[in-house]
């Protein structure tokens, strides 16, 4: 399979869900969580709704997204549209709320992001706007769309506080992550202050390492998402280096 440059992997949200599967340009970086919210439009808390959001005025498919809050840029003045899809009994796959490194597993079935979301679940989804619609920021293997259940979700402190950190002068993040992740490192008998500790410190540590390699995606049953999506899931992904 030919490498899909970056841009052409986030054109895959025009295209039915889930149609194409991707494979990133050589030397594609997946953003840092601080990369993510500084260079997103838009972070959104919503709640997904309902699939088909306006189904007579796009070919694909399309959830919709009532805000909550907006955590960077302006909230929303009524619910949104997105392409992706709703979840299904056999496709059902909620965050780990306790993984803040990693995107959420369906990153690695084809498509390079995620695309297909539960009913009702609080998404905390972050935003680029293009062509007058929103659509995923971050690319190819960002987690632009995890699932954040409730107010004190590890994902949520930890996004909100990068937003303060990417408000300051460049000159100023390092010192302000490190003061926070020596406040936290200490708390150890705080696991989920650990968890955002270890986070702080991989935003220290810079970007993160281009891309390498393949491997051959596996798709889910047939009967269980069709033989269609399956084939559509056969593919190639990168995997970072060591």
């Amino acid at each position: 399979m030919r490498p899909l440059p970056l841009l052409a992997a986030a054109a895959l949200f025009t295209a039915p869900l889930p149609a194409l599967a991707c494979s990133p340009a050589p030397g594609y970086r997946i953003p840092t969580n601080l990369e993510l919210v500084e260079h997103a439009d838009l972070i959104l808390l919503g709640t997904v709704t309902d699939g088909d959001f306006e189904p007579d005025s796009t070919p694909q498919q399309m959830i919709a997204v009532e805000p909550v809050e907006a955590l960077k840029g302006a909230m929303p003045s009524g619910p949104i549209a997105l392409p992706a899809t709703i979840a299904t009994d056999a496709d059902m796959q909620l965050s780990n709320p306790y993984e803040l490194k990693d995107a959420h597993p369906q990153s690695l079935a084809g498509a390079c992001v995620r695309y297909v979301f539960p009913r009702g679940s609080r998404v905390l989804f972050f935003l680029d706007r293009q062509d007058g619609a929103w659509h995923a920021a971050g690319g190819p293997f960002s987690r632009w769309a995890e699932d954040a259940l409730t107010d004190d979700t590890p994902w949520l402190q930890a996004v909100r506080f990068y937003i303060e950190v990417a408000r300051l002068p460049e000159e100023d993040r390092a010192a302000a992550l490190t003061a926070r992740r020596d406040e936290l490192g200490i708390l150890d008998d705080d696991p989920v202050a650990q968890l955002l500790a270890a986070d702080i410190d991989r935003q220290l540590a810079g970007p993160n390492a281009p891309l390498k390699g393949s491997i051959e995606l596996v798709p889910a049953e047939p009967d269980a998402i069709g033989e269609a999506e399956a084939a559509a899931l056969k593919g190639e992904t990168a995997i970072p280096e060591d």
